[in-house]
């Protein structure tokens, strides 16, 4: 007998392995991914429930830890997906199908595409870059240096030579302990950026804002996508102006408001914590009219997050991407990477480049930079070591477990 250790952190291992032996790409995948080791926290559950996980996990050979309230499951993606099947969920856990079986199709099938606005979309397949274009004289990393239109066009050209592929304008400061700007003057800042970028052919364009009026005007210059830093809890109506539009929205995690979310870096669990408030933004966006394929996540690296927290929470990026959502990570040039290597704020490229490395490894598809080029190159080497997932799975249906995941091969 022969034995050989494959590689536990990635499918790509048990895929290739299936694929040497004869099997057609798809089942391969499908079978590797369901071999893949998960870990899921159930809260809120009664005791009848916690009692018949507990049954459940002494059947199935997984491991459940319990306390009051919560249940802790580790298993491979297979072995939890009957939970995810009503014909057959054991007695007494039917709350739990609908919600796993959500999180283990997304999980097998990822999202792979994002609607924007004006019939538009990016494909995720790879990663994305998103530039930034700051036309603000107090940013922290460029505050000032393209707040004219013609410097902010000649910015945005550089983005897109380096290959970002949607432009991201912002004309209100949100570094920390910055103060709002006012409507009219904000609208005065990026509606004509976004005007002359539109003009070239240089979109898709996105607009970094948390107020309603100032994304509608942005729109009605030719932006595709709203980036809301608030994550739709500053300004009640924009999901509704989003909606309307039929535009993207990035909602991302914060708490307070610039001037006050330092104070507010209080966690127990950072990544679950944060996963939870996200998922509450998605859903006020959805409810606003914002159709779900339309969102991208953004777990907010930098706000109301200490460097230890942002560094934990880059490592358990998984628990946002398990929401189901395209996931954008925009930790360029922030303050948690000159604590890990002492440098300053304009030397933080290649700490940027390394930590959107590891978010593609963790799931992220899309970027948020200020200095594309770098990034590319450690994003092209980070995407060479995934292959894509395989095409051919209908997105329309309902979302359940793959049917495939019962152990054997589904041909």
């Amino acid at each position: 007998m022969k034995l050989t250790a494959l590689a536990a952190h990635t499918p790509e291992a048990v895929r290739a392995a299936l694929a040497a032996r004869g099997w057609e790409t798809q089942p391969a995948w499908f079978a590797a991914t369901g071999m893949q080791a998960l870990v899921v926290l159930l809260e809120e559950i009664t005791e009848a429930e916690r009692e018949a996980l507990v049954r459940w996990g002494a059947k199935a050979g997984a491991d459940v830890l319990t306390g009051e309230g919560w249940a802790l499951l580790g298993a491979p993606a297979s072995r939890l997906a009957p939970l995810a099947r009503p014909d057959r969920l054991p007695p007494g856990l039917e709350r739990l199908a609908p919600e796993l079986g959500r999180f283990l199709a997304s999980y097998a099938d990822p999202p792979r595409r994002w609607a924007l606005g004006v019939g538009s979309a990016l494909d995720l397949d790879h990663p994305v870059l998103i530039g930034i274009v700051n036309v603000t004289p107090d940013s922290f990393s460029d505050g000032g240096r393209f707040a004219t239109v013609d410097r902010a066009v000649a910015q945005a050209e550089r983005l897109v030579a380096d290959g970002c592929e949607l432009l991201d304008v912002g004309g209100e400061s949100s570094r920390p302990g910055s103060a709002p700007v006012p409507v009219d003057e904000e609208i005065g800042r990026v509606a004509p950026v976004i005007e002359q970028l539109v003009r070239r052919g240089l979109g898709p364009v996105s607009v970094d804002t948390r107020k309603a009026a100032v994304a509608r005007a942005a729109l009605a210059a030719g932006a595709a996508v709203v980036n809301d830093v608030s994550g739709l809890a500053f300004d009640a109506a924009l999901a509704g102006v989003v909606g309307a539009a039929g535009a993207g929205m990035i909602v991302m995690h914060m708490r307070g408001a610039p001037d006050t979310m330092d104070s507010l870096a209080v966690y127990q669990h950072v990544a679950a914590e944060v996963a939870a408030e996200l998922s509450a933004a998605a859903e006020r966006a959805e409810s606003g009219g914002v159709a779900r394929e339309r969102i991208v996540v953004d777990p907010g690296f930098g706000f109301a997050k200490t460097p230890e927290q942002n560094f934990r929470l880059l490592d358990e990026l998984a628990t946002v991407v398990g929401l189901g959502y395209p996931v954008a990570v925009g930790p360029s040039r922030k303050r948690f990477l000159g604590a890990a290597t002492g440098r300053p704020v304009e030397d933080r490229d290649r700490a940027t480049a390394v930590a959107c490395a590891l978010a593609w490894e963790r799931g992220a598809r899309l970027f948020r930079v200020h200095d594309a080029g770098v990034a590319r190159e450690a994003l092209r080497v980070a995407g060479a070591t995934t292959s894509p997932v395989p095409t051919g799975v209908d997105r329309d249906r309902e979302r359940e477990a793959p049917s495939g995941w019962n152990g054997t091969s589904p041909n």
